[in-house]
């Protein structure tokens, strides 16, 4: 498939958060992910962000630090840009938090708010509404390496002429304690924006393809998984004369 560029990339690790226009000390470790705080990264007053549950919150706002990166925060018109996201346990901790409001008294107490963040995907809905996206929108189980069976789904997107922008990235919270298993995959939200035909004024991070064996390349260079094709964009920016 012909290439495409990255032109943004945010994230919410337990490493720190930002975008790469702003910062490059981008890691993804094993911790607690940051206070989140809505004024600070979203340019206009968001008020149904605090009732959202945690996984949401994280996956909306590494939504919108990857387009601010990207310079597609504004908008006057909708646009068809999609969204991929590649999630370990997606919104289990809330399933987990729902079910214990369910359980007692005939269900008399379920809690509305939790029930309408059930879905791994509710998330992207808000997220479109609130930047005007229309393109299409999923959520993968991510068993693999970390968000790459979602960069492959958004290039083969982009590809077909489904959409000529899209964001692609992973989200996950710390592993919930009911699933008595610990995850490979460290906490955080990160995403990148890809464009087919990017502004002429824009500069992008790097060309992300897809070989004939499936295989994600930066640069013509196999990357493994999203964190690594973030910290593979960054260093590469770093070596610019």
């Amino acid at each position: 498939m012909n290439p495409v560029q990255i032109t943004g990339i945010g994230w919410v690790t337990a490493g720190g958060m930002g975008c790469a226009r702003e910062r490059d000390d981008f890691v993804m470790p094993n911790g607690t992910l940051p206070e989140i705080k809505p004024e600070s990264c979203l340019s206009k007053p968001f008020p149904y962000f605090r009732r959202m549950d945690a996984y949401s919150r994280l996956g909306l706002i590494g939504i919108a630090l990857a387009l601010k990166d990207a310079n597609l925060e504004h908008w006057t018109e909708k646009r068809n840009i999609g969204i991929i996201v590649s999630s370990h346990y997606g919104c289990l901790q809330t399933d987990v938090d729902y079910f214990e409001t369910v359980k007692f008294q005939n269900g008399i107490g379920a809690s509305p708010a939790l029930f309408s963040y059930t879905l791994p995907s509710v998330f992207l809905g808000e997220a479109a509404i609130r930047f005007g996206l229309t393109g299409p929108t999923f959520v993968i189980n991510s068993v693999g390496p970390m968000g790459r069976a979602g960069l492959q789904a958004a290039l083969e997107s982009i590809a077909a002429g489904e959409t000529d922008k899209i964001l692609c990235g992973v989200c996950d919270l710390n592993d919930p304690p009911l699933a008595g298993i610990s995850s490979p995959f460290p906490p955080g939200a990160v995403f990148l924006v890809f464009e087919r035909c990017p502004l002429k004024s824009s500069d992008p991070y790097g060309s992300v393809s897809l070989n004939s064996k499936g295989r994600v390349l930066l640069n013509e260079a196999e990357v493994r998984d999203i964190p690594a094709l973030v910290q593979k964009c960054l260093a590469e920016c770093r070596l610019r004369p």
